[in-house]
């Protein structure tokens, strides 16, 4: 990860007067990665795909919000692989080959809460209320290319990863 990204994030923690972390991920639309951050090194890299109507913050815009967020929830952490999720409920349905071709919320949740009042925080661009998560998707092949709704999608196992890992706090970065 970039030297800039991390004094990026450090310095918005500073302007907010948020406790400053060495562990967080960052979310690179450009390359469509995720990367976990810890302890001055990177943990883990992951494919991810962000929203295939790019890059903003309004609501009812399908788009990807940029900016410092922390995951404010963990949602599905004993579910199967590819269980399916509506509305962060657990519907006991396990995803497979020939169900529903729409991008599925999968496996495991985590929800995000925009710290960055005017980019990802307040009305009519909070992340929070946009239900803005990382989660699992049933579009595997897809990964690597933007083709949300907002959401920053990964493979199952890849999310299941990242949820063991992570804890709610967690700054995540998304530029």
């Amino acid at each position: 990860m970039k030297s800039t990204t991390i004094e990026r994030v450090k310095g918005i923690c500073k302007e907010l007067e948020l406790a400053a972390s060495d562990e967080f991920i960052f979310v690179d639309t450009e390359t469509q990665t995720l990367t976990y951050h810890k302890e001055a090194q990177d943990a883990a890299v992951f494919g991810a795909s962000t929203s295939r109507f790019g890059i903003g913050n309004k609501e009812g815009s399908y788009k990807t919000p940029r900016g410092l967020h922390r995951v404010i929830e963990k949602i599905g952490g004993d579910a199967p692989p590819r269980t399916i999720f509506s509305s962060r409920e657990n519907t006991g349905v396990i995803w497979t080959e020939g169900m529903e071709d729409e991008n599925q919320v999968l496996t495991r949740i985590l929800r995000l809460q925009g710290l960055e009042p005017g980019v990802n925080t307040g009305p009519q661009i909070d992340s929070y209320e946009r239900y803005i998560y990382i989660h699992g998707t049933n579009k595997e092949d897809k990964i690597g290319t933007p083709f949300s709704h907002g959401c920053v999608c990964m493979r199952n196992d890849d999310i299941i990863t990242l949820y063991n890992m992570v804890n709610v706090g967690t700054y995540v970065y998304i530029d």
